[in-house]
């Protein structure tokens, strides 16, 4: 759980689909990634959130795992019910094992996984709505005229000067939720959304602007919509360049792309040697403009002898991160005529997909081990070449 975090967040995504047509919504691909994966990625990308709960179906759980579409994900998967409220329900009993609150303070966020567009800032202003009040929702104009239609013809046209679309992530503190989920009115009743489970129970429910853009899909045509709009929602793509070099040293085992080759000897330097890492580190840095790798992290007291070059990286990705910033494809060359490299060069694939949270499939590793001059081919240094793409979101 992040230190700066003020909440947790339950993700429901175990709808079947019913008005898609045949096509599971949660698993549709937009922009190259499942609907599903474009939510989940979408609360983990605040600061403010700490352990997330994504209930779904275990056939969707295995497709997302199968796809690297979590990796690097901390959230914990859990079957659904029935009604949302049993799915929330088997949700919250898994926060409450995995992150437990007695007090009962701090917020808990119930989300669609049908919404891939949730905002960072709406994600806080509803935290920060619960924190204040003990529940919020955000809460959009509804903009046209409203009819109350009875046997195929309108009856009444109504007011909707105090009407409002709810959406969601929907925030309460963990106490209030625990009663309300608790009560003869959760048992009892079926409920859309938290909030009106909520008012069941009598526990009042401020509201926060919403944000149109936070479009839950429904029918087909809503992921044309929400794919245009998650294309807008791109700020920018930079690319990087990363390049280092690290002659052999004492001792052994050899660290290289995130693993560890036994029997073969160590990379000299102030970290574990590790050059393709330390080439994808000021790759990503270049990319987004943040200086290089011996800046953040100079060879002397402030960073320990031997520090583990993976933890170098994923401290980058986090910096990236709270700049908004996330990696989206990298292809990594090694040079080196020992040893041989091509039996390692998927388990590298992994490990570096693994720390910088990406699918594998985004992730190339290949090496280069003939014909090679200078102090690489004399078998004397490793050296390695990067390209880093990075894109800014909200």
């Amino acid at each position: 759980m992040a230190a700066t975090s003020r909440a947790d967040a339950i993700i429901v995504a175990a709808g079947s689909s019913t008005r898609m047509g045949g096509t599971d919504k949660l698993l549709a691909l937009i922009d190259g990634r499942p609907l599903l994966a474009h939510a989940v990625a979408a609360i983990e990308r605040s600061d403010d959130v700490g352990s997330v709960v994504v209930v779904t179906t275990d056939d969707r759980r295995r497709a997302l795992v199968a796809g690297g579409w979590v990796d690097g994900s901390s959230a914990v998967f859990v079957d659904g019910g029935e009604r949302r409220q049993d799915s929330v329900r088997a949700g919250f009993a898994a926060l409450e094992r995995v992150a437990p609150d007695p007090g009962g303070d701090r917020v808990v966020l119930i989300h669609d996984g049908a919404r891939p567009i949730v905002s960072a800032s709406l994600v806080r202003d509803v935290i920060a709505a619960a924190e204040r009040s003990g529940a919020a929702v955000p809460i959009v104009p509804i903009s046209d005229t409203v009819k109350r239609v009875v046997d195929g013809r309108i009856e009444a046209t109504v007011d909707r000067s105090d009407l409002g679309a709810a959406q969601t992530p929907q925030g309460v503190r963990r106490g209030l939720l625990r009663d309300a989920l608790a009560s003869p009115a959760a048992a009892d009743g079926t409920w859309t959304d938290e909030a009106g489970l909520l008012e069941a129970c009598n526990i009042a429910v401020h509201v926060v602007p919403g944000d149109p853009a936070n479009v839950k899909v429904t029918v087909p045509a809503d992921l044309d919509r929400v794919a245009g709009l998650l294309g807008d929602a791109i700020r920018a793509r930079r690319t990087g360049i990363g390049q280092d070099s690290h002659p052999f040293g004492p001792g052994e085992p050899l660290h290289l792309g995130g693993i560890e080759i036994a029997g073969a000897p160590a990379l000299h330097g102030h970290s574990d040697g590790d050059v393709a890492l330390h080439a994808l580190s000021d790759a990503l840095l270049g990319a987004a403009g943040s200086g290089d790798l011996g800046r953040l992290f100079p060879a002397g007291p402030s960073t320990p002898r031997g520090v583990d070059s993976r933890e170098l990286l994923a401290a980058i990705v986090a910096r990236l991160a709270g700049d908004g910033w996330q990696p989206s494809s990298i292809d990594l060359t090694i040079v080196a005529a020992r040893p041989r490299l091509g039996g390692h060069l998927e388990s590298m694939r992994t490990a570096i997909a693994s720390i910088l949270g990406m699918p594998v499939e985004a992730v190339n590793v290949k090496a280069s081990t003939g014909n090679l001059d200078g102090s690489e081919g004399a078998g004397r240094a490793i050296s390695a070449l990067a390209i880093a793409t990075i894109e800014g979101r909200w």
